[in-house]
């Protein structure tokens, strides 16, 4: 059974993910060339103790971190290691914060900056530095930036159809036709979800299917929309460390989450960082 939340309880997940975007707007200030997972995870452990809430992730049995944190061809659930971010790298940062029994999940990815691409206009140092043409550095950044665009305007894309009336499917092909439709691949075995009382709840919330069909959207529910995408495939393998899924081909792969509340005509963002 899906719930609709009272007022009472949407000011808590309000709150919830006040504290989410203001920890997850640090994170992203501080994903630079040298820092490593194990650095980035202390922060949000700080930030989130101090703004007054709980790390979510630690009711998952076994997880031991406040945030997962995936690299490149990493796709979800990565663990925070002592890796070092490196220039070009794709870094996809998912959080959830309680505050009072109210759980709120969110996740962004960001391209690194290339101090090398951004500051060096010589084309024979670049060659001399990178062992490769500025060219062709410049077509991989510019080819990351685009798929990143193509993510993150998919994100927003579903999110506008969470309201009244609307279905779970309608959804999922606005993110699915976003992403297909640029030539990627929506990781069809990872979910969105709902999201409130536990940090995993109904109904599940895909990144694809078909306009109309699924559970009928009511006011007052409250879902994590994500998009879950790569370039190269929709497979994904679970990696030895247990936690981290990749793309079986080992192509990018992106990560854009919002918790949302399902509105008459507007879906209520709770977790948007970008206006704090």
């Amino acid at each position: 059974m899906v719930e609709k939340r009272s007022e009472k309880q949407l000011e808590l997940m309000r709150r919830s993910g006040l504290i989410a975007s203001v920890t997850v707007k640090k994170l992203l200030e501080n994903i630079i060339v040298g820092v490593s997972g194990l650095e980035l995870d202390q922060i949000a452990r700080e930030e989130i103790k101090r703004l007054g809430g709980k790390e979510s992730y630690k009711t998952v049995p076994g997880y031991m971190w406040a945030i997962c944190l995936t690299i490149n061809e990493q796709v979800v659930h990565g663990i925070p290691t002592e890796r070092k971010i490196e220039a070009g790298d794709l870094v996809s940062v998912d959080l959830a914060v309680e505050f009072e029994g109210w759980h709120t999940d969110t996740a962004w990815t960001v391209l690194v900056p290339d101090v090398i691409l951004s500051e060096t206009k010589n084309p024979s140092r670049m060659r001399e530095k990178t062992g490769t043409s500025p060219e062709i550095l410049h077509s991989v950044q510019d080819d990351n930036v685009n798929f990143l665009r193509v993510g993150e305007e998919a994100l927003w894309l579903g999110i506008m159809e969470a309201v009244a009336g609307h279905t779970i499917g309608d959804i999922g092909a606005a993110i699915q036709g976003k992403v297909e439709g640029a030539g990627y691949h929506v990781v069809r075995s990872l979910v969105g979800h709902g999201v409130g009382k536990k940090l995993h709840e109904d109904p599940e919330v895909p990144g694809y299917g078909r306009q109309g069909k699924g559970l009928v959207l009511e006011s007052g529910m409250t879902i994590a929309i994500e998009v879950i995408y790569a370039k190269g495939t929709s497979e994904v393998v679970l990696d030895k460390d247990g936690w981290t899924f990749v793309s079986a081909d080992g192509s990018m792969a992106g990560l854009y989450e919002m918790t949302v509340v399902v509105g008459e005509k507007k879906a209520e963002v709770l977790t948007d960082w970008r206006k704090i």
